[in-house]
């Protein structure tokens, strides 16, 4: 069973993937920001760390170049609503320049989360 780590500092948004993942069939760990997401990785790899950019703590961008670094193996989904000051390409455009090997804009519906994780398994 493949284990995946939820990391988002919006409550609903991670209970809301979790209910989604878990009825998929997944084992889904959560965290509210990039630092104990990285902890909870340590701790537990997954297979697929879904993390959001704009958090407290240690924001999506830095925890995708962390885990980059830590677990070269691990897929990683970044998701972003955008942001008061994306231009251009944007953030998730970043994500991808810098080791995303997916990308999901919110808000997105239950479908595209999970073809999205059954395209990184």
């Amino acid at each position: 069973m493949s284990r995946i780590l939820v990391i988002d500092d919006n409550r609903d948004t991670r209970d809301l993937m979790r209910v989604l993942l878990e009825g998929a069939g997944y084992t889904v760990d959560l965290a509210s920001d990039g630092e104990a997401g990285l902890e909870a990785q340590r701790r537990q790899p997954a297979d697929v760390v879904i993390t959001d950019i704009f958090m407290p703590v240690r924001d999506g961008l830095e925890t995708l170049e962390q885990l980059r670094t830590e677990y070269p193996q691990v897929k990683v989904l970044v998701v972003s609503g955008g942001g008061s000051r994306v231009k251009g390409p944007g953030y998730l455009f970043t994500a991808r320049e810098i080791g995303a090997h997916a990308v999901l804009a919110k808000p997105f519906d239950n479908e595209a989360l999970l073809g999205a994780v059954r395209g990184l398994l």
